[in-house]
């Protein structure tokens, strides 16, 4: 009899294909593998972490607690615990949590597949076991990051900037589009340097058209994209090239000037004004995503202003914000007092989505009464759950349709004709 491994995934999408790719490897040994659920038994549970920010650590170390009582009700065997969090804490988790059976860190897979005798299989790196719908996917092309930013500990867990080589990205992507996949969505910690390391200059837009070339994808969406380092070659691939989403994800944290330069983010305010300026004017098209934090040290009501009335001006398509999550091992912890209390972080965060909110509801209610294109996710109900190019899994909008008289199909792509507008959802019906 096979043993059984459940995966376990939290935090962002690049844990998601880390996941994917250990099942497969693991798939390929024997193992019945399990990435979907955590009802059910399993001889080995892996709990891939997340250790960003406070309440991501706060979810991970939740999910092992709960495990270690699970285990000791006879659900499951092993526990092993991988991923940021057992990166950036191990030495103090094996005091505090004992219990878990083994701590591994990130970007080394066969040390897991080692210790559970099964061996690391080069020949499969292009593979996954998709853990979400068959229809889109994930598919990083890098590690690391060599931004210095003052408030994130990313560069300090999983390392400096690494290019995958076009050639491996390449065969991932035809893999997946050979699943059924129809949306590849590029990942990295900062999509938009992919390349420098290699060739003293990004190279992004090159990847793009050369994934376009070798694969007949659908839908080629690109998360996330630096302040700055933002390529007019590439905006302008964005604009000619249909398969490509017009969706630009630009988090720019911030506005105001000063808040920036304590930021370490090499860029001010007004170099972030004229680029998003510069892609609204040449990509009309295109939905412009951002994300904000609210309560850095040091922020004060100016600062705050200067960005709420950013948000205003420019009106974002999309929009989230972080309330600043002090971080061990950053410079913003060691050279900054966490100066703003929670309550006026929290108050600031609750203040720009409250303008989000109106100026989406606007540009949402403007939309109807257009035809658009979209792809179903899921069902619920009597409901068809899709969405648009400008919309990415589980973060945007969505688009409702009503099941009655309608027969569409997971995965496939649909032109509809927009009824109805919330603040965060449109509704609609099929040509």
């Amino acid at each position: 009899m096979s043993k059984s491994v459940k995966i376990i995934t939290l935090g962002c999408s690049k844990n998601t294909v880390d996941s994917e790719k250990l099942a497969r490897q693991l798939d390929n040994s024997g193992y019945s593998i399990d990435l979907t659920s955590r009802e059910s038994n399993a001889d080995i549970v892996i709990v891939n972490t997340c250790g960003f920010i406070n309440d991501a650590k706060e979810e991970s170390i939740n999910t092992i607690l709960e495990l270690i009582e699970a285990r000791e009700r006879g659900d499951i065997g092993k526990l092993y615990v991988m991923g940021c969090l057992s990166e950036r804490y191990r030495d103090q988790l094996k005091h505090d949590i004992p219990e878990v059976d083994q701590y591994f860190g990130v970007n080394r897979p066969e040390e897991i597949l080692d210790y559970l005798k099964s061996g690391y299989k080069n020949s499969l790196d292009p593979e996954r076991l998709l853990s979400g719908p068959d229809h889109y996917a994930y598919l990083k092309v890098s590690e690391g990051c060599n931004r210095n930013c003052a408030f994130c500990a990313i560069p300090g867990i999983r390392g400096r900037y690494q290019s995958r080589p076009v050639k491996d990205i390449i065969e991932e992507a035809a893999f997946l589009v050979n699943r059924g996949v129809k949306e590849i969505i590029l990942i990295a910690q900062d999509l938009s340097y992919y390349g420098k390391d290699l060739h003293r200059k990004p190279s992004l837009a090159s990847l793009c058209e050369s994934i376009l070339q070798e694969t007949e994808v659908k839908w080629l969406r690109l998360h996330y994209l630096y302040p700055g380092g933002v390529s007019n070659e590439l905006l302008e691939l964005i604009r000619l090239e249909s398969r490509i989403c017009n969706y630009i994800d630009i988090p720019i944290q911030h506005i105001s000037d000063r808040v920036l330069s304590s930021m370490k983010r090499n860029h001010t305010g007004q170099d972030t004004r004229k680029q998003l300026q510069y892609i609204r004017d040449n990509i009309p098209g295109a939905a412009v995503r951002t994300t904000l934090i609210t309560g850095y040290p040091g922020e004060t009501d100016d600062d705050f202003m200067n960005l709420l009335d950013y948000v205003r001006d420019y009106r974002f398509d999309r929009l989230g914000v972080f309330t600043y999550s002090h971080e061990e091992d950053t410079y913003a912890h060691r050279n900054l007092s966490d100066d703003i209390p929670s309550k006026i972080k929290k108050e600031r965060a609750d203040i720009i989505m409250a303008a989000q909110q109106e100026i989406s509801l606007e540009r949402n209610r403007n939309l109807v009464g257009s035809i658009m294109r979209i792809i179903i996710d899921r069902e619920e109900q009597d409901l068809y759950i899709g969405r648009t190019e400008h919309d990415s899994p589980e973060i945007d909008q969505e688009v409702l349709l009503s099941k009655k008289n309608n027969i569409l199909e997971r995965g496939e792509f649909y032109d509809v004709v927009i009824t109805g507008a919330s603040e965060f959802d449109l509704e609609a019906k099929p040509l």
